[in-house]
């Protein structure tokens, strides 16, 4: 699958055009989205030393982008795109301004990995929080 994943708000903290800390398991959660077999491309307003910075950045914490800002690693990455539409083909967008806000990076791997929707994630929580908050009644004399 062919996952495209901002950086700013998204990876870290929106400090732009500083880094921000790492938003919790990002990194890691990239990593296991790499090992698994998917193809990352880092999709950021980020343009030269800034976007390197950025690249650096996920570098260093072992995540290395199967390309960026592009749809493969080998397209012309001229100012006129060479015709090319500026909209990834991506299969997910991560994005921290996703409708709904951004889930939780495990969040984000379940519904990767295992296949499911966000409504199928709520659906299991929901139903968790209500089974451990059945209370066992007191049994009246007139309940015999």
């Amino acid at each position: 699958m062919v996952i495209a994943v901002d950086f700013d708000g998204t990876i870290v903290e929106h400090k732009y055009p500083a880094i921000g800390e790492e938003l919790p398991f990002a990194t890691e959660t990239l990593r296991m989205l790499i090992k698994d077999q998917h193809r990352l491309i880092l999709w950021s307003v980020r343009e030269g030393k800034l976007l390197d910075d950025a690249i650096q950045w996920c570098k260093d914490r072992g995540v290395e982008f199967w390309a960026v800002n592009k749809d493969y690693p080998e397209e012309n990455g001229t100012l006129n795109n060479n015709h090319f539409s500026r909209k990834l083909k991506a299969d997910i967008f991560i994005d921290d301004r996703n409708l709904g806000g951004l889930p939780d990076w495990g969040q984000m791997y379940r519904m990767i990995h295992d296949q499911k929707s966000y409504k199928d994630l709520i659906r299991e929580q929901l139903n968790q929080s209500v089974e451990g908050s059945k209370i066992n009644k007191k049994r009246h004399w007139w309940n015999k």
